[in-house]
């Protein structure tokens, strides 16, 4: 009787474990990505994740497209341009949102897990506006200014080093506000400023997202930070930059930007794995198209058409 017993439980057991191991097995092949999936409606799903300076403009593509095709979903999110490529790289998402180039060994990652190799699209450019709280009296800036606010090393850390006075800002301390590493606005501002020579220095408030920075300057008199153009608000001032203290500074705006004269300017990037196929193909077609420019331009970036 206690054989008999000890014979079902065991049964039972393998049966259970079985089940279990089918659930998992299931679970863990969904997590790669090859052609997409479907939604339980037919509809086809890109996933398209990155950029947090792009997320507004790919939600904006994203429900502009439902218009133009009703067998195909798209979901967006944000997280940083290094987030989206490492889901490339990984092949859990069809298209990854970046405001920086890939790199090379980012490439052959992704070559080496996935056989493929991110196909480039340049989808628009941005100005990357350096914001100040609305009150603040300063108008303009340079380049080497910015280095030394935020660079190792760097001299200038109060506001009235900048000629002016700040009334705002009691302390008179310049709170440096920037992006976490893992986005590509990060690296393109440090890069603007040092090139390979320099890095940011130690005890900058690093937030997650574009928005955030704006909103964090436009409560706080005391601060300078950077971000993409089309996230300006009435709590905020951009600043006109110039390359150097003997040349003229302009604003961050679609004129200057076509005009190559705002000194910092910038690509905005979409990357497929491999050279993309079926609706992956036909969204980044239409995204490129004059009706996915346009949108491009209602959000503050510069379309392609116009450089």
């Amino acid at each position: 009787m206690l054989k008999k017993s000890w014979m079902s439980y065991a049964i039972i057991s393998i049966l259970v474990f079985s089940v279990f191991g089918l659930v998992f097995h299931g679970d863990s092949s969904d997590n790669k990505r090859t052609n997409g999936t479907q939604s339980e409606s037919g509809q086809r799903i890109i996933k398209n994740k990155g950029s947090d300076t792009m997320v507004n403009l790919a939600q904006a593509w994203a429900e502009a497209y439902r218009g133009v095709s009703d067998t195909v979903s798209v979901e967006v999110s944000g997280g940083g341009s290094g987030t989206g490529v490492a889901a490339l790289i990984n092949g859990t998402v069809d298209i990854a949102n970046c405001s920086r180039q890939v790199k090379d060994k980012e490439k052959q990652q992704a070559l080496k897990n996935t056989g493929k190799e991110p196909i480039e699209y340049i989808v628009g450019y941005d100005a990357l506006a350096v914001y100040v709280h609305k009150e603040n009296p300063l108008e303009q800036i340079t380049i080497p200014q910015l280095a030394d606010i935020y660079g190792e090393d760097g001299e200038i850390t109060t506001w009235d080093q900048l000629g002016i006075a700040n009334s705002g800002c009691k302390s008179d301390k310049i709170i440096r506000i920037s992006r976490q590493s893992n986005s590509g606005t990060y690296f393109y501002f440090r890069e603007a400023l040092f090139g390979k020579a320099r890095d940011f220095e130690l005890g900058s408030l690093d937030l997650h997202g574009s928005k955030d920075v704006v909103e964090v300057i436009g409560r706080t008199p005391c601060a300078i930070g950077y971000s993409g153009m089309g996230y300006a608000t009435d709590h905020v001032k951009m600043l006109k930059v110039a390359t150097a203290p003997d040349e003229p500074s302009y604003a961050p705006n679609l004129e200057n930007v076509i005009a190559k004269t705002y000194p910092i300017a910038r690509p905005l990037y979409m990357y497929s794995l491999g050279e993309p196929t079926g609706e992956a193909k036909a969204y980044l077609d239409w995204i490129l198209s004059a009706e996915g420019q346009k949108i491009v331009e209602e959000l503050g970036f510069v379309p392609l058409e116009s450089k």
